[in-house]
This record gives C-alpha cells, sequence and structure tokens, in this order.
C-alpha cells in the first residue's frame, strides 16, 4: 500500500505530541509538514530530525496555517491531522472545510492513540478554556498530596517556543531554572508558582521521555500530576481526571474543541469562581455537567485574591495587565487583575490601547477584543520589550500585575505597582481533600 501523505495542523504543543505517538517511525504514514497558529512567531521552523527520527533525516517543516491550502495542493497531502486546542466547534469545522475543498481528509486523533501510560500512579488536571483556574486547582492537589508525605512531580503540557531539541525534556526546581531554559512568560506564569513552592516541574516536547525521567527525579516521586494546558485533554492515561469549569464563559464548556472531551472525561468537576459569577450562570454550567459527565463529582469553588498593596489600587488610575494566553485565545475579558482593581477600589482602568507599541499593538488586532486590559505577551525579547515600553508609556497612576508571575524580575516597571495572587477555595462539601484521600486509598500510597 501506498504511503499517505500527512500534514499535522497545529500550534507548538499537541501537533508534536501527536507525531511522536502516532507518526513517529511508521513507515505507512509521511509527515510532510506543519503548519503553526496562535502562537506568535513559531512558524518557519523545523521539526528537527533529532526529535523526528530516522524516517525524517532532514526534519519536517513548520509553515503558518494561512498557507493550508496551497501546502495540502503542493505537497500532495491525504490526511491532515487537527492538532490544537480552545478552538470554537465552528473554527474546527472550518478548518475542515478548507482541507476537504483542497481534496485531504480531516481528522481528529484520539486519547487511545495519544495517551501514554505510566508507571506511577496519574492525576490530570484540565479544563473547558484557558483561563478557568486549571493552576490553582493543581497547586491545591499537590499541597493535599504534599500534606500525606507524598512526593509529586508536575507534568506541564508544552509550550516549545524556542530551540526544540533543547527543549525535549525540561525540569524545573527552582527559579534559575526558568532563565536557563529561556523561559518565555507564558512558561515562567506555569512554572514558576510551582518552584517557589519547592514543586519540581517538568516539560517539553518528548512527552514519553518527559514521562520516564519524571518517573525517577532525584528527589523521588510518587504521583504524576498532569497540569493541563489551554482545554487540551491529557497526554497521559489518567487514573483520576479533575476538569476545571468557568461560570463566567457559561456554556463554552459545551462550545469548544477539545474542551467538551475534558469535560465528558472527568471523575470530579470543579466549577471554579462562584464566588463572582452570576447564579444563572453557574447553573447553566451545572446542567451542561449533568448532562455530558452526570456521574462526575462536581466541587463547588471561589478564587478569592490577595493583593500586596491595596494603596497602590485605591482611587488611582490604574493599569491592569493580565495572564496573556487568557485574554487572547481564551476570550476572557476578567482576570484577577480586574477582580482587585474592582475590589480595591480603582478610581478608573486605563485603556492600554492608545499606548501599546511594536507586538503588542499587533496583539490587539488579531485579538481585538480584549477591551481595557494589557495581555502580559512575552514570547521573545521584543515582545518583552514592547511591553516594558507600553507599561511606562501608558496615562496610569499605578499598574495592577494579576499574571502569576513576578513581572518585576524580567521587565523594569516604572511606576507604582502591585501583584495580585489567586488560589483555589472549595465551597462545602464534596471537596478535593475527600477525593484525594479516597484516591491515596485507592492506590495504596498511605506512608507508614
Amino acid at each position: 500500500m501506498a504511503k499517505k501523505n500527512v500534514l499535522i495542523i497545529g500550534a507548538a504543543g499537541r501537533d508534536f505530541h501527536n507525531f511522536n505517538t502516532y507518526f513517529r517511525g511508521k513507515k505507512d504514514n509521511n509527515v510532510v509538514a506543519f503548519t503553526a497558529a496562535q502562537i506568535p512567531d513559531i512558524e518557519g521552523r523545523k521539526y528537527p530530525a533529532e526529535l523526528a527520527g530516522d524516517l525524517y533525516p532532514d526534519g519536517i517543516p513548520i509553515y503558518g496555517e494561512e498557507e493550508l491550502t496551497k501546502l495540502i495542493v503542493d505537497l500532495e497531502v491525504d490526511y491532515c491531522v487537527f492538532s490544537y486546542s480552545d478552538i470554537t466547534y465552528q473554527k474546527v469545522m472550518s478548518v475542515s472545510a478548507i482541507v476537504n475543498a483542497a481534496g485531504a481528509n480531516f481528522v481528529l486523533l484520539g486519547p487511545a492513540d495519544t495517551m501514554v501510560k505510566s508507571k506511577k500512579p496519574v492525576i490530570s488536571v484540565c479544563a473547558v478554556r484557558t483561563g478557568c483556574g486549571k493552576s490553582q486547582t493543581s497547586r491545591r492537589v499537590i499541597e493535599l498530596l504534599m500534606e500525606k508525605g507524598l512526593k509529586v512531580v508536575a507534568i506541564r503540557h508544552p509550550m516549545p517556543y524556542g530551540d526544540l531539541v533543547a527543549q525535549k525534556v525540561q525540569r524545573f526546581a527552582d527559579i534559575e531554572d526558568l532563565a536557563k531554559h529561556n523561559c518565555t512568560i507564558e512558561e515562567m506564569e506555569e512554572y514558576e508558582p510551582h518552584v517557589i513552592r519547592g514543586n519540581v516541574i517538568y516539560s517539553g516536547v518528548d512527552y514519553e521521555a518527559i514521562l520516564r525521567k519524571a518517573e525517577i527525579d532525584q528527589k523521588g516521586c510518587d504521583v504524576i500530576l498532569w497540569d493541563g494546558g489551554n482545554n487540551d485533554f491529557p497526554f497521559y492515561k489518567s487514573d483520576l481526571s479533575i476538569t476545571v469549569t468557568d461560570p463566567h464563559r457559561p456554556g463554552h464548556e459545551l462550545k469548544y474543541y477539545p474542551g467538551e472531551i475534558t469535560l465528558r472525561l472527568a471523575d470530579v468537576v470543579v466549577i471554579n469562581k462562584i464566588d463572582s459569577a452570576a447564579p444563572e450562570d453557574i447553573q447553566t454550567v451545572r446542567e451542561s455537567i449533568e448532562k455530558v459527565a452526570p456521574n462526575a463529582t462536581v466541587i463547588d469553588a471561589a478564587s478569592p485574591i490577595i493583593v500586596d498593596d491595596p494603596s497602590v489600587i485605591k482611587g488611582k488610575k490604574v493599569l491592569v495587565v493580565e495572564d496573556g494566553p487568557t485574554l487572547t485565545h481564551g476570550e476572557m475579558k476578567i482576570g484577577a487583575g480586574t477582580v482587585a482593581a474592582r475590589k480595591f477600589g480603582a478610581g478608573e482602568i486605563i485603556d492600554p490601547r492608545p499606548f501599546t507599541v511594536g507586538k503588542l499593538s499587533e496583539t490587539f488586532k488579531i485579538y481585538p477584543n480584549i477591551g481595557a486590559l494589557l495581555p502580559a505577551m512575552g514570547y521573545g525579547k521584543q515582545q518583552l520589550k514592547d511591553l516594558e515600553e507600553t507599561i511606562n508609556g501608558t496615562d496610569c497612576d499605578s499598574v495592577v500585575i494579576g499574571t502569576p508571575i513576578n513581572l518585576n524580575r524580567i521587565i523594569n516597571i516604572k511606576k507604582p505597582n502591585t501583584r495580585v495572587y489567586y488560589y483555589l477555595q472549595e465551597i462545602g462539601n464534596p471537596n478535593l481533600e475527600e477525593v484525594i484521600d479516597e484516591f491515596v486509598k485507592k492506590h495504596n500510597l498511605q506512608k507508614k
């Protein structure tokens, strides 16, 4: 049978994992290209031969998704495999229409062909949209496991935007490791909260190699915690699946790919942010859970905030800086910084759009619905420079930093500023402590 030419439609993450687990080393398929979207400046590279394997001695080129139709024709593509996340069903099928109209088949790979089995018990924390509160939920789960004397190693959904060979397997155990691996702001937002609490977290490109390293981590490992990205389903077979929902975006849990998959896979569903959401929106989420995951345990939770210095906010004209992906493809209109600005009596939230420069201006053109908030974009040195210049050039009294990292550590903010922190607070029963108790007993993980 003739080889089938395959093109993988991705965004530097799930696409590489799908290749590694389903296509690498298989002679009946020939992966001719990847396409890239969502993340700035990740096209124009190659998936390197060192990672692609013996069948691809020259590596595999990565193009922009806007070239999709031409690539299908020029490369005589038989199958296109859609491999990125937090996309409306309308957008997914729009891409399918482009693929089919160009003559190729459209494919979605599922868990059976892409999940890797661990030798350790695995807890996965995923979400139905970007920005639901996965990270704080992951931290809460880790805290509960550590209280029982268990050693937890976290593995984060990939964000390989640099040198892919160097990023094959990355281990983060302290702050210095962030600089060592040339992390972007998005990466730091995910890794820094773990390492400052004394946790080890892995990430990279080759997730079977990462898993095997994590299982024998030098600090020991009793449990693997899969810390999901966007609204993707896990790369590993999970013994306990936790999915976080967001009533600030009611109904999205059934409208975005592959978020509904994470909801249907869930053993436990967390309805987060109920302290700041409307009752009718919370009810919409409850009805969605009942519809597609009726056997899941449902936990109500809030996201209380802590502010370093509320006096920087009260009565002031403030610029609010929020987590980048949450505002861009996550489409959130409100983040922790906004909640803090309102709670602590900001006189005015300043619109940054008249003051943006360079790549920050481009971000607002690509995502025009962000509104009067500034996403902490920092995928490269130029974007960091533009972020710094935009913040310092904005006509405001002070800056409210809602992103999870210490932004002052990587850029020079010349205006008075304060950080906002948030954590998961379960309300009533059931709660995560009960869920983790049951998990520990089931897997005989009790420390003697």
